[in-house]
């Protein structure tokens, strides 16, 4: 058996981040390990080091069966994969690039060929095609032997996916960059969503299903599957009753889910286990999409369902069901009313739980970032076990007259105020003039970062109105960031206009497709300006769940009411702007200019 090698696990939030990462790896030239009489002199030095480097990444990311890589979503792919593994599936179907036992031979190619050098993860995925393997499968016994494994976050994160890769972080050295996502992307991976449409379909596809199979599930089968209508009718029970609710938000406990007759006798575990393990979502799915032609057998809402088979509604009710066997202490429920339906989410509150046996398992963690001060939110929140945590901050690599930070708090007509009271058409035309004003001393790219989707979009229609756009396109090319057009589309035409000598303009939003991860250096963003202060919307039920949450803690240990909610909420709309101001100062010989634009 392969021993098991040291070795550091380095996590980011995309791929995109880890092939930066790995290009970097790619121009580091190790020592020698042998001594240097050793080498030959005439020949090439066979003592040079190679690190053991490996990429891992879902399916979506390896797959080369074009069959299944077609598919648009990761549940998709995920699914087709492990039903063309099933015994059932006949052998013609199955998928070709499959490692056979019998076979390991290909398997050692595969490691060696990836362990060769550093390599990204689109070169296992070539790798895979020329050796006719699949790098996805392949990729996992050359996790032992490797030094360094780069990984996204949910590989890492979800223990599921960590024993799915039979990855062991025992002893091992863990590296989190971009570090300051960590906590949020904890709380994403095991929260969850499901609407009132999804339900009554699922539900429908299901008696449907039961309607035509009935007699040939065995008893067991039959009662889960009657079970999972039970279940789905208690949680509509609910959606119901709020149909005279004049709220749109508010919280709920689980019970009030699971309150429907019988229902508080049910396994869920064991439900979700059958669920997952019988395939009865897919199952369903293909039933459905079988007879979806058929209009004297199937509804407008089927044939609907049906249309669009890349994930099984009734996945989407399974996920769900896992949040309800969360300890109701770690989170909360809350529901909202949005375009004609009703959503129930559940919400992580602690990621401390989550988190932990990692930090317990590993020899060391690491997490790294440009913008993680202030550090009590870690300390509080991600760590509250531990006494201590050892912090290292270090100064800005680029000398002081290469970055210009000035605060613009007022203009002539008064103090410069954009919070959400304070947004009406005369303070998005002050906004107007004063960027009217900035842009012809800025030679190159000049980005405008605004707190929401909401209000740019706000400042953008004043700004056509008001002939501003007009103005501004005088002096240079405008792009705005559309939430529902294409970022990539928008930041290259953004790019060739900044590059050019005249310049451009860029209207993007904190927290947007064109914000963190994209990378502003040189002419692309010599000036950044900041509009507003992002804070959380405290309003909503989530974040007044958030702020009890913390509040209930932090006054448990003696702390002053109001003090530690007050703080979380400063410390994430800081981040933010460090995280959009961070855009423009990407290596050392870089300058730009910063305007924060708030009183």
């Amino acid at each position: 058996e392969t021993p098991e090698e040291l070795k550091i696990f380095f996590c980011s939030r995309t791929h995109s981040q880890l092939s930066q990462f790995v290009g970097e790896l790619q121009r580091v030239k190790l020592p020698a390990a042998l001594p240097s009489d050793i080498s030959t002199p005439d020949g090439p030095d066979n003592t040079v080091e190679h690190l053991k480097q490996l990429s891992l990444g879902s399916r979506k990311n390896l797959c080369i069966n074009p069959k299944v890589s077609k598919l648009n979503s990761q549940t998709a792919i995920n699914e087709r994969c492990i039903e063309l593994q099933q015994g059932s599936t006949p052998k013609e179907q199955k998928c070709p690039f499959l490692p056979e036992k019998e076979k390991e031979d290909i398997l050692i190619d595969f490691r060696d060929h990836a362990l060769a050098r550093v390599r990204d993860i689109e070169d296992l995925a070539i790798i895979g095609s020329k050796l006719g393997v699949c790098p996805y499968y392949a990729s996992r016994p050359a996790i032992k032997p490797a030094e360094m494994v780069t990984l996204p976050y949910p590989l890492l994160l979800q223990k599921t996916a960590r024993d799915a890769l039979d990855i062991s972080i025992k002893d091992q050295v863990v590296v989190i960059d971009e570090a300051h996502n960590l906590m949020d992307a904890i709380e994403s991976i095991h929260s969850g969503q499901i609407s009132e449409a999804q339900l009554k379909l699922a539900r429908e596809s299901l008696m449907i299903y039961l309607q035509k199979f009935r007699n040939r599930l065995k008893g067991s089968n039959r009662v889960y599957v009657t079970q999972v209508v039970r279940v789905i009718d208690s949680i509509l029970n609910f959606t119901s009753s709020l149909s005279a609710e004049t709220s749109r938000d508010g919280t709920l406990g689980p019970g009030q889910l699971l309150s429907g007759k019988g229902v508080d006798q049910i396994n869920l575990a064991k439900l979700v286990r059958y669920i997952s393990d019988s395939k009865l979502a897919r199952k369903v799915q293909g039933y459905i999409a079988s007879i979806a032609n058929d209009e004297r057998n199937t509804s407008e809402k089927q044939k609907a369902a049906a249309g669009t088979p890349d994930v099984p509604t009734l996945t989407h009710v399974q996920n769900f069901l896992m949040t309800l066997m969360n300890p109701s202490k770690e989170g909360r429920f809350f529901w909202s009313k949005e375009g004609g339906t009703t959503f129930i989410r559940y919400m992580l509150l602690d990621p401390s739980q989550h988190f932990r046996e990692i930090v317990e398992d590993a020899r060391a963690v690491i997490l790294a970032g440009g913008t993680m001060s202030p550090m009590d939110d870690y300390r509080k929140h991600l760590f509250p076990y531990l006494s201590s945590v050892t912090t290292f901050s270090c100064g800005h690599l680029i000398p002081s007259r290469n970055l210009l930070v000035r605060a613009v708090t007022a203009d002539v007509e008064g103090p410069l105020e954009f919070s959400y009271k304070s947004r009406n058409t005369a303070s998005m035309v002050r906004i107007g003039k004063a960027l009217l004003a900035l842009a012809p001393h800025v030679k190159g790219g000049l980005v405008v970062f605004f707190p929401s989707y909401g209000f740019l979009e706000a400042v953008f229609a004043c700004w056509k109105q008001q002939s501003m756009i007009a103005k501004l396109e005088g002096i240079m090319p405008v792009f705005s960031d559309d939430r529902g057009g294409s970022a990539d589309a928008t930041f290259k035409d953004y790019s060739e206009a900044a590059t050019r000598g005249k310049g451009a303009i860029l209207l993007s939003v904190i927290g947007g497709k064109l914000s963190e991860g994209i990378n502003f250096s040189d002419d692309l963003g010599r000036c950044v300006i900041v509009v507003g202060l992002p804070f959380p919307n405290l309003q909503t039920a989530e974040w007044q769940a958030k702020m009890q949450y913390i509040e209930e803690k932090s006054t448990a240990k003696g702390e002053p009411k109001g003090k530690a909610s007050r703080e979380h909420a400063e410390n994430v709309c800081m981040r933010s702007v460090n995280q959009a101001i961070g855009r423009v100062i990407r290596h050392q010989n870089d300058w730009a200019s910063v305007v924060l634009m708030d009183s």
